[in-house]
């Protein structure tokens, strides 16, 4: 059985963003298939993690970087825990990484949840070319990247010059081996929590509100998707769920006549993703794999988004339960949102044979 160590540069225990929960999830599957030991920053809470022991080895500001004195505690884990293979999550202490790699000769695996330096270039940061060169750099030494969508694989590999032996398809995953049952149920039971109309087509969004292309997302749902809605007679309800909405929406309250929801925080996503009859998600920038809409699948939920925001979801695994529309095109989407709510159908099986977790940690136990 391989000796893995998972280096992790933020908290993700408890967590909160697709990204935190990717990184816990894809742990927790990974250390019932090797003995795995991860090194996270302190401001984890390390209770939380299962099948594998955490070591609170980096800071929680932004020094952790830059750490020496982290780097040698990691190097004595390895030698002492003789870990065989290291991974990082994203490329941000590819240096630390590449210094295990030859100083203790362990196989280098960089787990990407995307191309960082584009998500930052479409999110209008000027140091991206920086980071450009910096993550092509990383990912060129490492012995394996792990690739979460196709198209990143190919971009990596065609302009950031990765070795494509090198480059392993590994996508973002669900707990679901299979379509759950109890969809109606859990319609139910939400629209009861919320005081939603159970008989109206309910729409849901989620996601960290204070996140530009979230914000500008709901911007879209609230000005733009909704009133066409209305417009084409589709009798619909919308709860928005997530974090930090800036005060200026004033908690949506002068849309609650409307149909328009916000239930804030909500600690079980799954229950309002799976009582959900569609996903929403016309985000247009932010880069990468929308995790929530690969969760919405799995759930059996029906998603409709925008091109950018679909990007890595392969639409032939998905069959009639993913729509996608040309980005920026409203009344395409909403003409979609109303074809969807007529559709009963489910997730092919294929779907889950590629995205379960469990599936995933196998094939990633054994590189």
């Amino acid at each position: 059985m391989k000796r893995v160590l998972s280096i992790v540069p933020y908290p993700y225990l408890p967590y909160f963003s697709g990204g935190q929960k990717l990184i816990a999830l894809f742990n927790e599957y990974l250390g019932t298939h090797c003995t795995l030991l991860v090194a996270g920053t302190v401001n984890n809470d390390a209770s939380l993690a299962k099948h594998y022991r955490f070591f609170p080895v980096l800071r929680a500001g932004k020094l952790r970087f830059f750490d020496l004195a982290a780097y040698r505690q990691l190097r004595a884990i390895v030698q002492q825990q003789q870990v065989d293979t290291v991974i990082i999550e994203h490329p941000y202490l590819g240096w630390m990484g590449r210094l295990l790699q030859r100083q203790c000769g362990v196989q280098l695996v960089v787990h990407t949840h995307n191309v960082e330096y584009l998500r930052f270039r479409s999110i209008g940061k000027a140091w991206w070319p920086l980071l450009k060169l910096y993550e092509g750099w990383t990912l060129r030494l490492a012995d394996r990247v792990l690739c979460i969508s196709e198209e990143d694989r190919r971009h990596m590999i065609d302009v950031l010059g990765v070795r494509e032996e090198q480059c392993l398809l590994v996508p973002y995953g669900i707990r679901q081996e299979a379509p759950p049952t109890g969809k109606a149920a859990a319609k139910e039971q939400l629209c009861l929590q919320y005081g939603l109309d159970a008989e109206a087509t309910l729409l849901f969004f989620n996601g960290l509100l204070d996140y530009k292309p979230n914000t500008d997302a709901l911007d879209v749902i609230l000005h733009q998707i909704h009133p066409l809605l209305k417009q084409a007679g589709l009798r619909c309800q919308v709860l928005i769920a997530g974090k930090r909405l800036p005060a200026r929406y004033s908690e949506l309250k002068s849309y609650a006549a409307g149909g328009i929801v916000y239930a804030g925080f909500v600690e079980d996503i799954d229950a309002c993703t799976k009582g959900a009859d569609i996903l929403l998600n016309p985000v247009l920038s932010g880069g990468g794999v929308k995790t929530k809409m690969i969760e919405a699948l799995g759930l059996n939920t029906t998603v409709v988004a925008c091109s950018s925001a679909a990007a890595g979801v392969d639409p032939v695994l998905c069959g009639n339960k993913l729509k996608v529309v040309t980005d920026g095109d409203w009344q395409a989407f909403a003409a979609a949102v109303v074809e969807a709510a007529q559709e009963k159908s489910d997730l092919p099986t294929a779907f889950y044979d590629v995205h379960a977790w469990q599936q995933i940690a196998r094939r990633v136990s054994v590189l």
